[in-house]
Formats: C-alpha cells, sequence, structure tokens
C-alpha cells in the first residue's frame, strides 16, 4: 500500500479533521509501532504500521456518518472529557463510530454544529478557502439601537486580528441576527461585546445553505446529500 503522511492518513481513518489530526500529533497521542510521533509528515504505511490514538488502535477504513445536531448549551466540542462536564458526543450514545464535532462551538453556544468521522469533508468545511458563511441569532439583555447595530458592523479585533461580520440585522428589540466567515474562537461574542452588548443566548442557525430547521435541542439527524450540497452553496 502507498505510504500516507500521518496527518492525512488519521483524517482519512475518521480520527478528526486533518488540522485536528495534526493538534493530536504535536501532543504525543499518537503513536506509530509503539513510538511517539510527533511530525504530521512522517509517512506510514497501513499494511505494515500499527497506528494508535491515545493507546486506540485505529483502523484504516470506517463507514462514513455525517449528522446534523442541535447542540444544546452546557455542552463541550472535544472527545477528551475535562472532567466531569459534558460533551458533545454525550449525545449519541448509541452510535459505534468514533465520532468528533466539525469546529466548535463554546460551551454555552447552542444551534447548528455537524458531527462526523471523515476528515477529510470536516477539513473542507472548515478549511478558509471554503468562505462558508455562518449565521448566529443573538439574544441581549439590552435593547438594540441603530448605534449598536454600526458598531456590531464595524467587527472588532479577534485573536490579533480585526474581523467584520458579513451583515448584521435587527430581528426585533433585543434580538439580531449576524453573519461570520472568519471562524474565530469566540469572534460573535467579541464582536457583540465591543458593541457593549450582553449576550443572553447565542444560537447558530445556518452553515452555508444547510439550516438548522425544526430539531429541538439535542436532536439530530442524518445528513442527506442535499444537505451536504447546502454547506458549499
Amino acid at each position: 500500500m502507498e505510504k500516507k503522511r500521518l496527518s492525512k492518513a488519521l483524517a482519512a481513518a475518521g480520527i478528526a479533521s486533518r488540522r485536528a489530526c495534526e493538534e493530536l500529533i504535536f501532543e504525543g497521542r499518537v503513536q506509530v509501532n509503539g513510538e511517539t510521533i510527533k511530525l504530521p509528515q512522517h509517512h506510514i504505511d497501513w499494511d505494515t504500521d500499527r497506528i494508535t490514538v491515545d493507546g486506540e488502535t485505529v483502523k484504516t477504513e470506517q463507514k462514513k456518518v455525517y449528522y446534523l445536531l442541535n447542540k444544546p448549551p452546557g455542552y463541550i466540542c472535544t472527545n477528551i472529557r475535562p472532567g466531569k462536564k459534558k460533551i458533545v458526543l454525550d449525545l449519541f450514545p448509541d452510535t459505534n463510530e468514533r465520532l468528533f464535532t466539525v469546529g466548535r462551538l463554546d460551551k454555552e453556544t447552542n444551534g447548528l454544529i455537524l458531527v462526523t468521522n471523515d476528515g477529510h469533508f470536516a477539513n473542507r468545511v472548515i478549511h478558509p478557502s471554503s468562505n462558508i458563511i455562518k449565521e448566529y441569532v443573538v439574544k441581549t439583555l439590552q435593547e438594540i439601537t441603530p448605534e449598536h447595530l454600526e458598531t456590531l458592523s464595524q467587527g472588532a479585533r479577534v485573536d490579533d486580528k480585526w474581523v467584520r461580520p458579513v451583515s448584521v440585522r435587527k430581528i426585533r428589540k433585543g434580538t439580531f441576527r449576524i453573519c461570520v466567515k472568519e471562524g474565530k474562537k469566540h469572534e460573535v461574542r467579541i464582536i457583540a461585546e465591543r458593541a457593549k452588548l450582553k449576550v443572553a443566548e447565542l444560537t447558530r442557525v445556518r452553515i452555508g445553505s444547510l439550516l438548522l430547521g425544526t430539531l429541538q435541542e439535542g436532536e439530530y439527524r442524518p445528513l442527506t446529500e442535499k444537505d451536504k450540497e447546502l454547506l458549499f452553496s
């Protein structure tokens, strides 16, 4: 069998997105034939090498699965449980595949998130070159004024980079919609904070043209081929 880069091989095996697989390697959680490897470009051969992640043997092929989940607040997007905290994968108790979230929503944010075991698919969704827009509905403790909307539209500095939303629109007295595509951590909350708005509830309702729909919090459904097309349209 042709040799492959370790990070690409792990992503193809459904461990995580390629970027997340690189992080696993850097953290020393990946072993090849019992040796900890910290270079993502290390080449492996599935026919002769035994690869483990956190001590668990990685299989070369898994049936690829794709889910749309309405994440409830209070759940963390990680495969490693910090203490006794709840993680998103707790919502999939009857699934045998090694799942992971496509990107992350912070603990108190709810709404649309994708869950899969297809690393290449995940990488395509989260890679900046895809330019996928995400839409959020934000409920605030204050009434939203034109001045607030002007400041929101200006964006904010996130991770040493100034980011601007694609659009901002007031829905009602204390609720607005915001569309972003940077994908920075806490991006929407930081933009709201700069506008001196206190976020009471933050919900992601759209990725690309794929909508959250009528799923209740904690519910999920399989993605259809049409859903996958909507992500990139």
